[in-house]
């Protein structure tokens, strides 16, 4: 493996599982901070219990619901919670302790330079000159990667998102305790959120890379508008999401691309924690098994409908936000979004389903 965030440290151990040799390769030192919402919906939180004992940091049973900072109101739960909120520090942790206990080797401070291939076999070239061969290679180093660029993934949605963790207050604990915000943002297909983490509040928002000053602008607006701009910042980071074309390769030869590096996340949210964890195990599974084509197989069955249904809600919210802020409103609305959370219905079920699908269709 080729990176050891959740779809790399899935992947190892997976096949370290299945009896293979497992070697993880990660550029870091775990544990190490990564730039990201940390929301679990049921889909990862399955996954990882399966696993893992989740670092949890907050149980989210309510969600309050705004557009542009206007016209908000509030959702509750009424039977299982939301969503699990974590730091990745602690969560890919986690994950790396399970790769170890399954048999997985992660080596750190490895900085991959170079991959090539032949019949036989695949070569990784680290910085230091060291050559690790193997049989099959899974790729798990984020977009715009070396894994990524040696299958030539292609991509057609890339969005630019900013993050600010700012320390709690205990005024703020007590009132976002449970609860997440997600505004509808000003520009088509952006949105804001507020992901409470005990002692952190995590406040980002997301747009269409290529507008750099706006989606700062639309962070200082937000932080204003929520009285949070005198918090103390603990961390301020922003990162790229990348999503990959319908047609794109997920391998070159011996070499499959997961997670991130595969460009799988879903368009609309731009969820990505669940699409790492499911193509990560599987690409583990298949490689132990030296099977790369059925790797490729399931994600064309059980990923791609999803990546659609995506961008087709995606389109549809780019158009009219204040539909689906409303939506969120109705009981059919609220029902399919607690469903979606849950792990209880796939997005490509929730773009099916009578009134919503129609609604979709006839925006995108």
């Amino acid at each position: 493996m080729i990176g050891a965030g959740p779809a790399g440290l899935a992947a190892a151990r997976a096949a370290a599982e299945a009896g293979a040799r497992t070697i993880a390769l990660e550029r870091a030192t775990h544990p190490r901070y990564k730039t990201c919402g940390g929301g679990l919906i049921g889909t990862s939180l399955s996954i990882a219990e399966s696993h893992i004992q989740v670092p949890g940091r907050d149980t989210i049973n309510a969600v309050t619901f705004t557009r542009s900072g206007r016209l908000g109101f509030t959702r509750h739960a009424r039977r299982r919670p939301l969503l699990t909120m974590v730091r990745r520090d602690d969560f890919d942790h986690a994950w790396f302790e399970a790769a170890v206990a399954a048999g997985a080797t992660v080596r750190q401070n490895a900085q991959v330079r170079a991959v090539t291939q032949n019949d036989d076999a695949v070569t990784i070239t680290l910085s230091d000159g060291t050559e690790i061969v193997a049989r099959s290679v899974i790729g798990a180093d984020g977009s715009a990667s070396v894994t990524s660029r040696h299958v030539g993934v292609t991509l057609d949605q890339q969005d630019l998102g900013l993050e600010v963790e700012i320390a709690a207050t205990a005024t703020d604990r007590e009132n976002w305790r449970g609860r997440v915000l997600l505004d509808w943002g000003p520009f088509p297909g952006s949105y804001g959120w507020v992901f409470p983490k005990d002692d952190e509040l995590t406040v980002g928002v997301i747009m269409t890379k290529g507008h750099g000053a706006e989606t700062k602008q639309y962070l200082q607006d937000f932080l204003a508008q929520l009285g949070l701009t005198d918090r103390k910042v603990v961390r301020d980071s922003g990162h790229l999401t990348r999503c990959r074309r319908p047609d794109s390769p997920l391998r070159n030869g011996r070499v499959i691309v997961a997670g991130d590096a595969a460009g799988l996340l879903e368009p609309w949210t731009r969820e990505g924690i669940s699409f790492a964890l499911r193509s990560g195990t599987w690409a583990g599974s298949a490689a132990a098994k030296n099977d790369l084509a059925e790797y490729e197989r399931r994600i064309a069955a059980e990923l791609v409908p999803e990546m659609v249904a995506g961008r087709r809600m995606l389109s549809a919210f780019s158009r009219r936000p204040l539909l689906v802020h409303a939506a969120m409103a109705l009981p059919l609305g609220w029902r399919a979004f607690q469903m979606f959370c849950r792990g209880e219905l796939a997005m490509a079920d929730v773009v099916h389903r009578p009134g919503i699908g129609a609604a979709v269709r006839l925006l995108s």
